[in-house]
Protein backbone atom coordinates (compact mmCIF):
# COMPACT_ATOMS: atom_id res chain seq x y z
CA UNK A 1 0.00 0.00 0.00
CA UNK A 2 1.26 3.36 -0.87
CA UNK A 3 1.65 6.45 1.25
CA UNK A 4 0.58 8.95 -1.46
CA UNK A 5 -1.96 6.75 -3.71
CA UNK A 6 -2.90 10.42 -5.52
CA UNK A 7 1.45 10.58 -6.03
CA UNK A 8 1.09 6.90 -7.06
CA UNK A 9 -1.29 7.64 -9.80
CA UNK A 10 0.52 10.47 -11.17
CA UNK A 11 3.64 8.24 -11.29
CA UNK A 12 2.49 5.89 -12.91
CA UNK A 13 0.95 8.07 -15.90
CA UNK A 14 4.42 9.33 -16.15
CA UNK A 15 5.78 6.69 -16.34
CA UNK A 16 3.55 4.91 -19.25
CA UNK A 17 3.64 7.97 -20.65
CA UNK A 18 7.54 8.27 -21.21
CA UNK A 19 8.04 4.22 -22.00
CA UNK A 20 5.10 4.81 -25.14
CA UNK A 21 2.53 2.72 -23.61
CA UNK A 22 -1.08 2.67 -25.04
CA UNK A 23 -3.41 1.69 -21.41
CA UNK A 24 -2.24 1.49 -17.83
CA UNK A 25 -3.92 0.33 -15.64
CA UNK A 26 -4.55 2.17 -11.46
CA UNK A 27 -5.56 0.73 -8.44
CA UNK A 28 -8.73 2.36 -8.21
CA UNK A 29 -10.43 5.27 -5.50
CA UNK A 30 -12.95 7.82 -5.82
CA UNK A 31 -10.62 10.65 -6.22
CA UNK A 32 -8.58 9.08 -8.48
CA UNK A 33 -11.95 8.41 -11.21
CA UNK A 34 -12.69 12.33 -10.37
CA UNK A 35 -9.24 12.77 -11.79
CA UNK A 36 -9.23 10.23 -14.36
CA UNK A 37 -12.63 12.29 -15.58
CA UNK A 38 -11.25 15.62 -15.70
CA UNK A 39 -8.17 14.39 -17.75
CA UNK A 40 -10.47 12.55 -20.29
CA UNK A 41 -12.84 15.62 -20.21
CA UNK A 42 -10.14 18.52 -20.87
CA UNK A 43 -8.47 15.87 -24.01
CA UNK A 44 -5.52 14.94 -21.81
CA UNK A 45 -6.09 11.36 -21.92
CA UNK A 46 -7.71 9.20 -24.66
CA UNK A 47 -10.42 7.07 -22.34
CA UNK A 48 -10.95 5.40 -19.14
CA UNK A 49 -12.57 2.89 -17.78
CA UNK A 50 -13.28 1.53 -14.18
CA UNK A 51 -13.46 -1.85 -13.85
CA UNK A 52 -14.54 -3.78 -10.29
CA UNK A 53 -12.64 -6.90 -8.64
CA UNK A 54 -12.81 -8.01 -5.11
CA UNK A 55 -10.76 -4.97 -3.63
CA UNK A 56 -11.34 -1.61 -4.62
CA UNK A 57 -11.36 -1.69 -8.29
CA UNK A 58 -8.75 -0.95 -11.33
CA UNK A 59 -8.80 2.02 -13.53
CA UNK A 60 -7.92 1.17 -17.41
CA UNK A 61 -6.48 4.66 -18.96
CA UNK A 62 -5.72 4.67 -22.71
CA UNK A 63 -3.31 7.54 -22.91
CA UNK A 64 -2.99 10.06 -25.97
CA UNK A 65 -0.60 10.50 -27.97
CA UNK A 66 -0.21 12.80 -31.41
CA UNK A 67 -0.58 10.69 -34.29
CA UNK A 68 2.33 11.76 -36.16
CA UNK A 69 4.49 12.58 -33.72
CA UNK A 70 3.71 10.38 -31.20
CA UNK A 71 4.34 13.09 -28.59
CA UNK A 72 1.98 12.21 -25.71
CA UNK A 73 -0.37 14.67 -25.20
CA UNK A 74 0.45 15.19 -21.27
CA UNK A 75 3.66 17.17 -20.92
CA UNK A 76 4.18 17.14 -17.58
CA UNK A 77 1.99 16.14 -14.06
CA UNK A 78 3.15 18.04 -10.80
CA UNK A 79 1.96 17.06 -7.67
CA UNK A 80 1.01 20.08 -5.59
CA UNK A 81 -0.17 19.28 -2.27
CA UNK A 82 1.13 16.27 -0.61
CA UNK A 83 0.76 14.85 2.90
CA UNK A 84 3.74 16.49 4.41
CA UNK A 85 2.70 19.50 2.74
CA UNK A 86 -0.92 20.79 2.26
CA UNK A 87 -1.75 23.61 -0.21
CA UNK A 88 -5.05 25.26 -0.28
CA UNK A 89 -5.83 27.83 -2.28
CA UNK A 90 -8.85 30.29 -2.13
CA UNK A 91 -11.29 30.81 -5.10
CA UNK A 92 -9.17 34.27 -5.60
CA UNK A 93 -5.94 33.03 -5.45
CA UNK A 94 -6.33 29.59 -7.73
CA UNK A 95 -3.38 29.00 -9.83
CA UNK A 96 -3.40 29.42 -13.20
CA UNK A 97 -1.18 26.69 -15.09
CA UNK A 98 0.76 28.32 -17.66
CA UNK A 99 -1.15 30.80 -18.12
CA UNK A 100 -4.07 29.03 -18.53
CA UNK A 101 -3.34 26.67 -20.86
CA UNK A 102 -2.84 23.79 -18.39
CA UNK A 103 -5.20 23.00 -15.52
CA UNK A 104 -4.93 22.77 -11.48
CA UNK A 105 -6.77 19.44 -10.19
CA UNK A 106 -8.22 21.16 -7.23
CA UNK A 107 -10.21 19.12 -3.94
CA UNK A 108 -13.35 21.25 -3.08
CA UNK A 109 -16.18 20.77 -1.06
CA UNK A 110 -18.15 20.59 -4.56
CA UNK A 111 -16.17 17.71 -5.36
CA UNK A 112 -12.84 17.38 -7.52
CA UNK A 113 -13.27 20.08 -10.12
CA UNK A 114 -10.72 22.32 -12.18
CA UNK A 115 -9.38 25.49 -11.05
CA UNK A 116 -11.54 27.20 -13.98
CA UNK A 117 -14.03 25.62 -12.39
CA UNK A 118 -13.31 26.37 -8.80
CA UNK A 119 -13.15 30.15 -9.71
CA UNK A 120 -16.73 29.82 -11.65
CA UNK A 121 -18.33 28.12 -8.20
CA UNK A 122 -16.56 30.59 -6.01
CA UNK A 123 -14.84 27.82 -4.07
CA UNK A 124 -11.61 27.19 -2.78
CA UNK A 125 -9.88 24.42 -1.73
CA UNK A 126 -6.97 21.56 -1.89
CA UNK A 127 -4.84 21.86 -4.91
CA UNK A 128 -3.63 18.16 -5.67
CA UNK A 129 -1.87 18.63 -9.08
CA UNK A 130 -0.75 20.43 -11.97
CA UNK A 131 -1.38 19.42 -15.72
CA UNK A 132 -0.24 20.70 -18.92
Amino acid sequence: MTTDPIADFLTRIRNASSAGLKIVEIPGSNVKRAMAQILFDQGYIANYKFEEDEKQGVIKIALKYNPSTKVPAITKLQRASRPGLRKYSGSTEMPRVLNGLGIAIVSTSKGVITDKEARKLNVGGEVLCYVY
